[in-house]
C-alpha cells in the first residue's frame, strides 16, 4: 500500500521509533499482519502524529503516560527510545513515570521505571544516544 498518507506516516514512524525497527516490522509482516502494519503506518503515524497542535515531544509525553497506564512494556520500551529521539530527557521521562505512579498506581510506575532503566542501560552500553 502506498499513498501520501502512508508515505508521510512511514517517514514519521521511522524518525520516531527508528528505521531499523520499522523496516523489520514491515519486512516481517505477512498476509495476516500486513493490514495492521498499514493501518498503524497510515492512521497512527500519517494521520495523527502529523497533525498540527502538538509537537512530537508532547505526543511522546502522552504516549509514555498512556502506555505505562496500559502496562504495555514492549511498546513502552519502543516509545522511550522514541521520546529520547523527540528531545525528551531522562529527567523528563522520570517525571512522567512519577506522575504515572500517583495516578495509575505504584505497580504501573514501578514497571515503567524498570523498563526505562533497561532501555537506558542498552543505550549506554551501545553508545547509542538517540537524544539527551
Amino acid at each position: 500500500m502506498t499513498d501520501d498518507l502512508y508515505e508521510k506516516g512511514l517517514e514519521i514512524r521511522r524518525a520516531v521509533v527508528g528505521a531499523a525497527y520499522v523496516d523489520k516490522s514491515l519486512a516481517d509482516a505477512d498476509d495476516f499482519t500486513r493490514p495492521f502494519q498499514e493501518l498503524v503506518t497510515r492512521y497512527c503515524w500519517g494521520e495523527v502524529w502529523s497533525r498540527p497542535g502538538l509537537e512530537r515531544s508532547e505526543r511522546s509525553i502522552i504516549n509514555l503516560a498512556m502506555i505505562s497506564a496500559l502496562n504495555r512494556p514492549q511498546e513502552l520500551k519502543l516509545h522511550i527510545r522514541g521520546a529520547l529521539r523527540n528531545g525528551l530527557t531522562r529527567d523528563q521521562i522520570r517525571e512522567i513515570f512519577l506522575q504515572v505512579s500517583i495516578y495509575c498506581g505504584i505497580p504501573a510506575g514501578l514497571d515503567s521505571f524498570r523498563v526505562a532503566k533497561e532501555v537506558f542501560a542498552e543505550i549506554d552500553s551501545q553508545g547509542d544516544t538517540p537524544a539527551a
